[in-house]
């Protein structure tokens, strides 16, 4: 029996439509810009992740600011707004299976968040499953885990969005990355690596 001046706690999950998390939005090709513009109108808190590269012309070199991931944007909500996201213009769907939006883990979206805000060179990537798992030990992405690359002498860590098969690059100094140890376990008779999420 509950307590006087208390009530039961209903604990709130990922399945409940009222529960706030994070999305994707699979939009029309180029209308990335305009569906967040829209999405910002109807009150929605949206994420559209960009990179700057360098565009030749004959007469010129521009700056021009481009999606991380194209013909996609990131939306927090719950799913009672399902219907303000899927009538915008230049929207296809929300991301999931089986007619189901899923929603993308909060420890996901924050180092794109972190990322994006940040100053450091952020450019798309190959999707990596396996690599050298690294830890970001201090800096502004401090706690950040990725894949380790390198290229033209650049230390990048890869972050990736499973639920896109997408991932994006950041460069980071080699001397702020720790390796995130795999330890081995036996499934039926066969030896795996997996990697550990301890962080002692």
């Amino acid at each position: 029996m509950a307590s006087a001046g208390s009530c039961p706690v209903t604990p709130v999950v990922a399945s409940d439509p009222a529960y706030m998390s994070w999305y994707a939005v699979h939009t029309k090709h180029q209308h990335e810009r305009h569906v967040a513009r829209q999405f910002a109108s109807k009150g929605l808190e949206t994420f559209l992740p960009l990179y700057q590269e360098v565009h030749h012309w004959q007469d010129r070199a521009k700056n021009v600011h481009l999606p991380l991931f194209p013909c996609y944007v990131f939306v927090r909500m719950n799913l009672q707004r399902k219907l303000d996201v899927v009538t915008t213009r230049g929207v296809f769907n929300l991301v999931g299976s089986g007619g189901v939006a899923s929603p993308i883990p909060d420890r996901e979206m924050e180092p794109l968040r972190t990322m994006a805000a940040g100053s450091a060179r952020v450019e798309p990537h190959p999707y990596l499953t396996q690599g050298d798992r690294v830890r970001v030990r201090s800096g502004p992405l401090v706690g950040t885990e990725g894949i380790v690359v390198r290229s033209k002498g650049q230390c990048r860590v890869v972050l990736s969005v499973p639920l896109l098969m997408q991932a994006a690059a950041v460069e980071v100094e080699a001397s702020l990355l720790e390796r995130i140890p795999a330890r081995r376990v036996i499934v039926e008779g066969t030896s795996r690596k997996e990697w550990s999420l301890d962080r002692t």
